[in-house]
């Protein structure tokens, strides 16, 4: 369902949405995921562990070198990887680490190795986006030059239907509790 919003915000954008492979300006800094995206990932570092064990093994020690590099100040509980309800502190925690590349990223080609895994919110970085009546910017690389009513005629809301919110729900989550951990706390696991 997202995927087929963002191929119509894709469509829409035209040119002015630059985001392409190798692009990874937005994989870098940790950031808190849902539930359903620690599936997500979990399910996709297992595909690739059957497919490609070398390669999951380097996610994994990736993930492992982020989370010893982000134990040191982490605001919340380290050991399950879930970060506190404090915004202050979580906010100097991201911008501590800003430039810590995800563990999914692979250094030499700029990709996300679990690129049909990968959590909502790097599928929805990039295009003009609200949700629930609330706007989110676009990347600043893309629609550099455009005006506000071009950005404005490519903006989508990627879950009208509140599907995200409602597979929580069915897995228990709170609208309290929707952040869950971070990507490297997620791919460290064996």
């Amino acid at each position: 369902m997202l995927d087929r919003e963002f191929a119509v915000a894709a469509q829409r954008a035209g040119e002015w949405l630059v985001c392409a492979p190798g692009c990874a300006e937005c994989c870098h800094g940790p950031f808190p995921v849902t539930r359903l995206d620690r599936l997500r990932l979990e399910n996709g570092l297992a595909r690739m562990r059957a497919a490609d064990p070398p390669r999951a093994a380097a996610i994994r020690e990736r993930a492992r070198g982020a989370v010893r590099r982000m134990e040191h100040g982490f605001p919340g509980d380290v050991t399950r990887g879930r970060p506190a309800a404090d915004e202050s502190r979580l906010d100097a925690f991201f911008e501590r680490h800003a430039a810590l590349a995800c563990p999914a990223l692979e250094p030499q080609t700029g990709r996300c190795e679990l690129y049909d895994s990968r959590p909502v919110a790097c599928r929805t970085y990039g295009p003009p986006l609200s949700f629930g009546g609330r706007e989110a910017p676009h990347c600043h690389l893309c629609f550099d030059g455009a005006d506000e009513a071009e950005v404005a005629r490519c903006r989508i809301e990627p879950d009208r239907e509140g599907l995200e919110s409602e597979l929580l729900a069915g897995l228990g989550v709170e609208p309290s509790e929707e952040w869950d951990t971070l990507i490297a706390f997620v791919l460290r696991e064996e």
